[in-house]
């Protein structure tokens, strides 16, 4: 995390390479659903028929085939295409939706094993909001388009789910549904039917291993424990965040909830730099590198006090340092929570990013991400893994990002939680406020990579012998 890093997502189109990250599909027939005990149908339509277009417009309707009721939130439909160009970035708009557009989301991915008809899918999803579907039922119009980040025209001849002739709603299997990671419905692109994480994951972790595990129970930032235990919390000045913003150890605290330390991280602003207070935790070595990353993280959209509306980021990253502009032993991985959005994004979107390098001024980026546009409020379960060719991120167990061996790590890095302000544009009172953001514990372990389940797994024998705090991982 670094001052020029709250320019990143206003000046995408100046970026070396951005892509997005994502899971591969299970891919089954259509004629399969029929004979599940859940069942999926996509019905598909496109007003934007040219193979030539400023946007594409795929429209949905989603019905549940099967005998019993399904929420939607366990829903995800995918649309495949061929990216315009290696380092062609998407957005996602919804028109109208007769669930609600703000009960529709959409991410987009990259596939494992590109085809000449796709290298990239949007996945739609839905909220809890958008409520259950009965059996026989459907969503009715989800009308939803997507464009290149730079507004350049898409060709839409080579994707893998385009259909031009179909003006009309129709059975669609070039589209694929998925119940709760089940695949019901359609046909992925070739070479791409894995599921991601296997339907039935281990659960059991690897008995060895070097790790660093942390329970943060300690009794205040002053505790001796922090620093003995390889932690610092932050007091020197710089970025990133709001000019002229102090970091204060005194609001990183500690609190007991239901028996278990929980750590608070708290920013505060009345609307000025020298106001504004941001929080950061990291450890003072860099010896982190292949592995498992995982923590537990509270993201909060609204403020302990004071009005809302601050463009805040909220974070779980490793990191090590830049030694020149566009060195290539740079790397970075980022969770980063905004839940007023910020970067040029207008409400709230959680990314996770891959850095390869960058260059501060003038501003150039090589990276690659992931995106939600959705409201990540409450615990959160995430977890990052980074092995010989890929890095995954995982959120609350499922699959929210796969991003390429040219973003892997040269050099080990750094662990670390922060809270801070990209700017005070968001709002601008000057009655004071604060935002908190909240840690259960962290964990990585070295050169192994563990599925979520196995890190839940740790995580209780950890608990279950009383252990709060190990760190068997050598120095780098």
């Amino acid at each position: 995390m670094r001052f020029a890093k709250n320019r990143l997502r206003t000046t995408a189109v100046t970026a070396v390479a951005v892509a997005m990250g994502a899971a591969t599909l299970t891919a089954l027939p259509a004629a399969t659903a029929n004979a599940a005990a859940d069942g999926l149908s996509v019905q598909y339509r496109t007003s934007a028929t040219g193979g030539s277009a400023d946007q594409a417009e795929p429209w949905f309707k989603v019905k549940n085939t099967g005998g019993t009721s399904v929420q939607l939130s366990s829903v995800k439909v995918r649309y495949y295409f061929k990216a315009d160009s290696a380092s062609a970035s998407y957005r996602f708009a919804c028109s109208w939706a007769v669930k609600g557009c703000a009960n529709v989301t959409g991410t987009f991915g990259t596939l494992t094993n590109p085809t000449a008809t796709a290298d990239r899918y949007l996945e739609i999803g839905f909220t809890s909001g958008a409520g259950s579907l009965a059996p026989g039922a459907d969503t009715g119009d989800l009308q939803l388009r997507f464009y290149q980040s730079n507004w350049a025209p898409l060709n839409q001849s080579d994707d893998y789910s385009f259909g031009a002739s179909q003006t009309s709603y129709g059975d669609w299997s070039k589209v694929t549904a998925q119940l709760t990671g089940a695949t019901l419905w359609g046909t992925a692109p070739s070479g791409n039917e894995p599921t991601d994480p296997p339907t039935d994951p281990p659960t059991d972790p690897p008995a060895d291993g070097a790790a660093l595990f942390d329970d943060f129970n300690y009794s205040s930032h002053s505790d001796p424990n922090i620093s003995a235990h390889g932690w610092n919390v932050r007091s020197n000045s710089g970025g990133p965040g709001v000019p002229g913003a102090t970091w204060a150890p005194e609001n990183v605290t500690f609190a007991n909830s239901g028996g278990n330390s929980i750590m608070n991280l708290e920013t505060s602003t009345a609307g000025t730099g020298a106001s504004t207070e941001q929080t950061e935790i990291l450890t003072k070595s860099m010896k982190f590198k292949n592995g498992t990353y995982a923590a537990r993280v509270r993201f909060n959209d609204a403020p302990k006090y004071g009005p809302d509306g601050d463009h805040l980021v909220q974070t779980f990253f490793t990191i090590n340092d830049l030694k020149a502009p566009m060195a290539d032993d740079y790397a970075e991985y980022d969770f980063e929570y905004l839940p007023n959005g910020g970067w040029g994004e207008p409400s709230n979107i959680l990314y996770t990013t891959s850095w390869e390098t960058y260059q501060p001024d003038p501003w150039v980026a090589v990276n690659q991400h992931s995106e939600s546009r959705q409201s990540f409020a409450g615990w959160h379960d995430l977890v990052l893994t980074i092995d010989s060719s890929t890095i995954k991120y995982y959120i609350d167990g499922q699959l929210f990002g796969t991003h390429d061996a040219a973003y892997l790590p040269e050099r080990p890095m750094s662990i670390n939680f922060n809270q801070w302000l990209i700017d005070l544009a968001g709002q601008t009172s000057t009655t004071a406020r604060a935002y908190d953001q909240q840690v259960d514990y962290v964990l990585h372990v070295k050169d192994q990579v563990l599925t979520p389940a196995q890190v839940a797994a740790k995580l209780a024998a950890y608990r279950s012998a009383g252990t709060t705090f190990e760190d068997t991982v050598p120095g780098s």
